[in-house]
């Protein structure tokens, strides 16, 4: 006997991906090269205080309490990628992925408060006239450019490999350290060739720096703040899914297909439209069908819905 359906509902109970050891989720791919970051954030830290504050730079003593922020920022980047690695739970049935973008959230925030703090202090050194920074400081300072550069690239190539948000917060960071070192290398040098007068150019370059740093926590934010409300992934992504359904023997055509990302993975809600004569378990076997090609597929991918709809 055959039986017209008008819509077969499929979905396995959430757990681990079928396809993929707990211990290979790409969060802790992130945690190793956040533990890079932190334990050079905070020999920058150091050295730049020591350096500012015996070469007379505020750009500098700026620059650390920049790297100072990396180091808090990372300690919730690691807590927050632990956390989106534990696997569903009855409190949690999606899993715990959400916890990347509030993490990235919250580095954002910490930026914003840094560039602030930044900005009222180098207004302040403006205001109040000081002796000329060392000139010993802009090798220290190129030392700094170049190890924040290689730290960055270094987290970048993580976070791109692993499509995860906060991670790629983690080398906005270190590329802000940067810009920061690099503006400070400036304004020193602007400082010993302007003499009597130039005194307070690294300070202006620090504000300008407290500018650079707010900037990047807006493009932290932004991206982290849109996956928490669920916006609308890669086009790209949709088209392959729908592409790997399509190609499931059984199914006619691919009605909808909606695709969230939930921390590194994404979950999606297919329809498939499948012949309107064919029996419900007939119909049940080829959404589970659908459902396990795209796991195979796109590891990427933690579970799926399938809905099918008769023709």
């Amino acid at each position: 006997m055959h039986i017209c359906t008008s819509l077969i509902t499929t979905h396995l109970s959430p757990s681990p991906h079928p396809f993929r050891k707990q211990e290979d989720h790409p969060a802790y791919t992130g945690i190793k090269a956040v533990q890079h970051g932190i334990g050079l954030n905070l020999l920058l830290a150091v050295v730049k205080v020591v350096a500012g504050v015996l070469g007379n730079s505020y750009a500098l003593i700026a620059d650390a309490i920049e790297s100072g922020s990396d180091v808090l920022s990372s300690i919730l980047v690691w807590i927050g990628l632990r956390t989106a690695a534990r696997p569903p739970d009855e409190n949690h049935p999606y899993g715990h992925g959400k916890a990347e973008p509030v993490v990235a959230i919250l580095v954002s925030l910490m930026l914003m408060a840094a560039s602030i703090l930044i900005a009222v202090e180098s207004i302040t050194h403006i205001t109040t006239p000081h002796e000329t920074p060392a000139a010993w400081t802009l090798a220290v300072i190129a030392a700094i450019v170049l190890g924040k550069e290689m730290i960055f690239r270094y987290v970048m190539r993580t976070a791109n490999d692993i499509n995860s948000t906060a991670i790629k917060g983690e080398a906005q960071h270190h590329r802000a350290d940067a810009i920061t070192s690099v503006a400070a290398f400036v304004g020193i040098t602007i400082a010993l060739i302007g003499g009597k007068g130039y005194e307070s150019a690294d300070d202006w370059a620090a504000l300008l720096a407290a500018l650079f740093i707010a900037y990047n926590a807006w493009n932290i934010f932004r991206p982290a703040f849109s996956e928490l409300m669920d916006e609308a992934v890669d086009g790209k992504i949709v088209s392959e899914i729908r592409a790997i359904a399509q190609a499931v023997e059984g199914v006619s055509a691919i009605d909808k297909c909606f695709v969230r990302k939930m921390g590194f993975e994404y979950f999606v809600d297919i329809h498939v439209v499948v012949n309107g004569e064919m029996s419900v378990r007939e119909g049940h076997d080829i959404a589970h069908r659908v459902k396990n090609a795209i796991l195979e597929s796109k590891p990427e991918v933690y579970d799926v819905l399938t809905h099918v709809e008769p023709h």
